[in-house]
């Protein structure tokens, strides 16, 4: 587990990877949500790594400032929102690009996985870099399902969650038909230890097929 340095179209970006010990199964980019690269994500690149894989999560939020971390509230959701809005989606793509290229050296293939708004992340990163992507309740997506997928593709929703209603999960459904797409008895950011609508259940379940989904796509 250590910092790196990305270099990127619109400057240098920190980004936090993790190695696995044995030879890895493939390379994943992992896109955080709007509150930065904080504590879970960073616990998801490591968990990645424990499981084959060499992860790396690009710190999006560096065009604003080194180390930008919010907290899972209301003043942290204004700010996060704010910083994305600014970002802008083709940025973040360019960023992950970067990312999935510093792997390019150490694995043949690299996928990557988004949560919120890094679920979209990942959802264009499939339709515009030809990257797999597993993308975790992405609710932004709505508006890019005209663009199409060109590699494997995962989506993972809650039942319940007030952000994403069942007609935009049917949306993608219609869009997306050669996508895997699971809807779990949860909320919104049911991954996330660190939010009230944690769901252990859900997020271990979303967890092992995305792992599967990795396996095979990375690594058959």
């Amino acid at each position: 587990m250590h910092p790196v340095r990305l270099d990127t179209p619109s400057g240098l970006i920190g980004g936090y990877r993790a190695d696995p010990h044995n030879e890895p199964r493939g390379g994943i980019v992992v896109v955080q949500e709007i509150f930065g690269v904080n504590r879970h994500i960073r616990s998801v690149v490591d968990r990645f790594a424990a499981h084959g894989f060499i992860a790396i999560a690009p710190c999006l939020f560096d065009h604003f400032g080194a180390g930008i971390e919010l907290d899972y509230d209301e003043a942290g959701i204004a700010n996060g929102r704010e910083r994305v809005a600014e970002l802008g989606f083709d940025r973040a793509v360019v960023d992950v690009e970067a990312a999935a290229k510093s792997l390019s050296g150490s694995v043949d293939k690299v996928g990557v996985v988004g949560y919120c708004w890094g679920g979209t992340i990942a959802f264009l990163a499939n339709t515009r870099l030809g990257l797999p992507a597993a993308s975790y309740y992405g609710g932004r997506t709505v508006p890019f399902l005209h663009e199409r997928p060109r590699a494997p593709l995962m989506l993972h929703f809650g039942e319940r969650d007030p952000l994403i209603p069942p007609e935009h999960i049917q949306a993608h459904r219609d869009a997306l038909a050669g996508a895997h797409i699971h809807v779990y008895d949860a909320g919104h950011g049911f991954n996330c230890d660190q939010r009230a609508d944690y769901d252990e259940s859900a997020a271990q379940e979303a967890f092992q097929r995305t792992l599967r989904f990795f396996e095979k796509v990375l690594h058959p």
